[in-house]
């Protein structure tokens, strides 16, 4: 166990509005903003509330929408309009700005699943927006474990899901006992307590509970007392300052302050969303205070 290890506990958070579904939030933490470049983490579920994410924008980062149980409509600003179901991987990519919607569909009972965000590099953060469905994943596999590869590389198993920095992130389920996971050493990594307790090289870590491993182990023990779904997620540490505010990623005070003037005045960079009557979530007063850099200070 490295020094910089240690379990981040989740804090719940209305999705979508005050009244919106609520999901527990991981990452970021205050001093640990980042594992590589993924900079958010949400689980939702098990619930029988349905998801209504009315219009939204994004700048500077892509979302990655996972779902365990329950059908989700994408759609978004670039014409894409999709039904998300479990085994499937809805990847957006904000550039300079793009916008969308997600709403359940069907039979929310039991619906359970997690979102996050990866940020972008300076290099392509002023970009295109782009979006990727990738309906089949592969699938990588050792003793006492297999893992659905959703970005990046696991054991071999490649994603062909776009991606600018290096990172991977996996739905990994172990079966009852004790397992061996791979890693890479040069990357930090994050393991998220899905559906049950687990055991990760001898530390407890409870249902939703994040543990952060440092970078300089090549491999990970998982003791579990029953099969149990985790979410693997590492990176290269990413080295970029990031400004992030609601659901906007820059580099300055201005960044931000200039994506939600032009979500306000519906600017061209955020394009529209079909089939919401022009109703879209508004962005909420900047905080009175310059807003700052997230920066770690744990490791």
């Amino acid at each position: 166990m490295s020094d910089g290890d240690r379990t981040l506990s989740a804090r719940e958070v209305p999705l979508g509005g005050v009244r919106g579904l609520t999901v527990h939030r991981t990452l970021p933490q205050r001093g640990i903003p980042t594992v590589g470049a993924w900079c958010f983490v949400d689980h939702f579920g098990p619930t029988d509330e349905p998801m209504t994410v009315l219009p939204h924008p994004h700048t500077g980062l892509q979302t990655v929408t996972w779902p365990l149980a329950g059908e989700i409509r994408h759609r978004d600003s670039l014409g894409s309009d999709v039904v998300l179901r479990p085994g499937e991987l809805n990847l957006m990519t904000s550039g300079d700005g793009v916008s969308h919607s997600e709403l359940s569909v069907g039979e929310v009972s039991g619906m359970h699943g997690l979102q996050l965000w990866v940020a972008l590099p300076e290099g392509a953060r002023a970009g295109e927006a782009a979006f990727q469905h990738l309906p089949d994943l592969p699938v990588a596999t050792g003793p006492g474990w297999s893992a659905t590869v959703l970005v990046g590389e696991l054991a071999g198993a490649v994603s062909p899901a776009t991606t600018f920095t290096p990172i991977m992130g996996a739905e990994v389920r172990v079966e009852p006992g004790y397992a061996r996971l791979p890693l890479r050493d040069d990357f930090e990594h994050a393991i998220l307590a899905v559906d049950g307790p687990v055991v990760i090289d001898g530390v407890d870590v409870a249902h939703r509970e994040l543990r952060y491993l440092a970078p300089g182990r090549s491999d990970v023990g998982l003791q579990v007392p029953a099969g149990t779904t985790l979410l693997l997620i590492g990176g290269e540490p990413f080295d970029e300052e990031l400004v992030m505010w609601w659901n906007f990623i820059g580099r300055s005070h201005e960044d931000i302050e200039l994506a939600r003037e032009d979500w306000q005045r519906a600017a061209l960079r955020f394009g529209h969303v079909d089939g919401h009557g022009g109703v879209v979530i508004p962005a909420p007063p900047l905080p009175q205070t310059r807003l700052t850099p997230r920066r770690r200070t744990a490791t």
